[in-house]
Parts: C-alpha cells; structure tokens; sequence
C-alpha cells in the first residue's frame, strides 16, 4: 500500500510578499534603494547543475524560483517602486529547461510593478538608480557589490551634470533579517508542514530500521518521504550516525552498517516551499534500548522536555540552554560520568566534555535562520510570539578509558521544532515519536 499523501497548506499570496516590500522599503531612509540579487545556477560537473535552490532573502521579498533574478526597490517611485530584473524569454533555452516566467510572469504572477529582462539590465538599472544617494545590498554578495561600484561610478560621473552623488552602501541584511525572524500564520503553516513530513520520514525510518542495514539505507528511507510528500528534499545533509558516528555532530559519510546493541541518530528535514524541518531522533537498532542506553537517553529526553515547557515570550534561549545545561550535568553526575556538585561543574564546564553545543537555534527558510540572538552585546533576546526555534540538547560519550564501558561511544540528541505563541508553544513536529515506550512498541510492529 502507498503511503498516504499530506493535504498541501497554502501557498503564501502575492500580497504577502507585497506587504514585507512595502515593510521594508518603510524603514529605508529618503533617497535611499535596495538591491536584492536572486541566486544562479551552480556547475556540478561539466554539462550539469546542481539542483537550483533560490536565495533566501529575495525568496521572501519576490517568492520568485527562477535564477538570476536582481530586486529592486525604489520608495516613492511613480512608475513602480518594486522592480524586478529576470530571465530572458528564450524559446531553444526553454526547450531544454522549461518556461521562463519573462517580465510578464514576473508582473502578473507575482505583483511585481514592473519587471524587465536581463538582456535590458545594463540600459535599465543605471537609469534606475540615478537621483539615489544611498544603497542598501547585501554586503556579502559579488554581484551586488558590482552593481553598487557601477552605480558610483555613474553617480561620479553625472556630478559633472548636476547629478546628485551617491554617498554610498550600507548591508541590507540585518533589516530582511530583523523582519524574518517574525514568521507570518502562513509560513508558520509551511513550517508546520515540513515539520509533519519530518516526522512521517523520522516513523519510516524507524519502523525500516534492522541490524545489518546501511546508514545510507536510512537516509534513503528518509529522502524518499521527504519526496514523496511534496518536499524538493532534505533541507541540509541528513545525518544517520550509527554508535560511535552518533558522535560526530555533523556526521554525514552515512555509509557504515547498523550493528547490535547499538543507537543510531538521524537528524534529518524535509524542505517544504524552501521552509525547513529539522528533526533529530535516536533510537535503538534492534528496536530495544538496553539499560545503560535507556538511562542516558531518558536524562536528554528529561532535559529536552522541561526546555520545551519554558518555551514562551519574554523567555530567553540563554535561559533555556542554561537549564539544559543544568538538567544534563544533574544526570551525568546521577550516572557516574560526572563528580561533584552540579554547579561546580557547569562553572568549570567540565559537562561541556559530553555537551559540545547550544540548545536552540531559529527555524525559518534556513534550517540555521537568519537573525540575532542578543539586542545588544549584553542583552540576549527574548522570544516573541511568531518566532520559531529548534530545543536540541543531547550527550555524546567518548570512548575513552575514564568512561564506564556501558555509556562509552554512546551518541544522544532529540530534537523538534518550536513555535513560539502569545500564550506559550507549539510543538510542530510532535507526531515524531520520541518516548521510550513509543518508539520500541513502534519499531516492534514494524
């Protein structure tokens, strides 16, 4: 029997996308323009590309799949003060590699205001940026920086003419990312989304699970849900690391084979309209945890638990990843691996031995999304309802000779995705099963 298919939430509206250009182009100071180029194609091997995935920040002002597109946006401008530079209409080229939305698709598709194709750029975008004194761009792109020097260069030499000058550019980056980091209903819908086929590919590959597989098994187990679902695929490298490779926190070879008496941890998410899951589960391999194995992971599931239910606006992640910290050490020490008092061993950060990175990070386009995590130096941020987070904590043993046989080369993280409410929390990707009791009656069945 197939696997059943999700319903498919909806896609977000033009009008969305208008309002964050208008948004931003709010905040631009008078005489000021923006720039925002669209990713390109990138060579794989010779004659082929990797699979085109489009830059997140003009994805989330345009909502536009096609490469080599620029944005602009022009505040006060009576002809349109949203532009959009793209593809050449190409009859051969789209015979090879489809249509291409043209200017017209461009402005009727996606309520741009005026849009104008790349063999007309150079004519057009100079004349687009006379009169402006300052421009914003993302100051870690080639390509915008180009266009920034060029549009000096003319400013410098329309001086002679009574031209205003362009004083220069300042990173676009820090205002998308400000308003990124506040998610909509409907991309918290998408989130929601490539959070549940996360968690339908996290049950797949469980209940496939056997010993004698190959990582690469899993993973293949995984990818295939996510495709099946919708999904364009994984939203990073999945991670299937079995026993000691658990332990390599960006463990990505997933090419050893699934041994007794061992965990595996996949952390592995679908990307969904180019919103990411990010899922982490870990899991015996013959279906049953053994009593050292369910001791270490009941203290990371215990952790990850209570992180969760502090979830909530006014919160902080360092609040949180402290009271991970503080739960994870209690049970180090309850199971041997640590000595002492809990509080000396945070402050001499002896845990951070087992404990190699923080609990949380946002969630949004990018699987690591965009923006701060402090107000200021010295102020972390507190979470607001709209923003979304990962809580991940895990333990990773070594397999040294201080450590007790039964725990060494032992790797634990479980992870889900979190929206932040005006009321508390939800937990996106909860139908992953993460309770001991849940995931052996799971994999009994398989």
């Amino acid at each position: 029997m197939l696997p059943e298919l999700l319903p498919r939430p909806a896609a977000i509206a033009p009008e969305e996308y208008r309002q964050r250009r208008e948004a931003l182009m709010a905040q631009l100071p008078k005489g000021a323009a923006l720039i925002v180029p669209g990713a390109s194609l990138v060579t794989r091997s010779h004659d082929s590309e990797y699979a085109f995935r489009q830059q997140s920040d003009f994805y989330y002002l345009t909502g536009i799949q096609e490469p080599d597109a620029l944005l602009v946006l022009l505040p006060g401008r009576e002809a349109g003060q949203s532009v959009v530079f793209c593809q050449d209409r190409d009859p051969t080229m789209e015979s090879w590699t489809g249509r291409r939305l043209g200017a017209h698709g461009v402005e009727s598709l996606h309520g741009i205001d005026q849009a104008f194709e790349n063999a007309d750029r150079d004519e057009q975008l100079s004349g687009l940026l006379v009169g402006c004194d300052l421009l914003y761009l993302p100051l870690d792109n080639s390509e915008a920086i180009s266009i920034a020097e060029e549009a000096l260069a003319n400013a410098q030499a329309g001086q002679r003419r009574g031209k205003p000058a362009l004083k220069g550019w300042l990173d676009s980056r820090p205002l998308i990312h400000e308003m990124r980091l506040i998610k909509s209903p409907t991309e918290i819908a998408l989130l929601r989304h490539a959070a549940v086929i996360s968690a339908q590919a996290h049950i797949r590959a469980m209940r496939t699970c056997r010993v004698g597989l190959s990582e690469y098994q899993l993973q293949a187990e995984l990818e295939h849900e996510f495709v099946w679902q919708g999904a364009s695929g994984p939203a990073y490298s999945t991670i299937v690391g079995g026993g000691a490779n658990a332990c390599v926190l960006h463990y990505i070879e997933n090419s050893a084979v699934l041994k007794p008496d061992t965990l595996v941890l996949i952390d592995a998410g679908a990307e969904f309209d180019l919103y990411a899951g990010d899922i982490t589960r870990t899991f015996p391999v013959n279906g049953r945890f053994n009593e050292a194995q369910r001791a270490l992971y009941q203290v990371v599931l215990d952790a990850q638990e209570r992180a969760i239910q502090a979830v909530a606006p006014g919160v902080t992640l360092v609040d949180i990843h402290q009271g991970v910290a503080w739960d994870l050490t209690a049970g180090l020490i309850a199971l041997g691996l640590l000595e002492g008092d809990v509080q000396a061993r945070i402050d001499d950060e002896s845990y951070r031995r087992f404990y190699l990175h923080s609990t949380s990070h946002w969630l949004g386009l990018d699987v690591h999304d965009v923006g701060s995590y402090r107000l200021d130096e010295e102020t972390p941020r507190p979470l607001m309802a709209g923003m979304v987070i990962t809580i991940e904590p895990g333990l990773y043993i070594p397999c040294e000779d201080d450590i007790p046989v039964a725990y060494r080369g032992m790797g634990i993280r479980i992870e889900d995705n979190i929206a932040v409410t005006s009321s508390g929390h939800e937990v996106l990707t909860s139908g992953a099963p993460k309770q001991i009791a849940e995931i052996e009656a799971l994999m009994v069945k398989k």
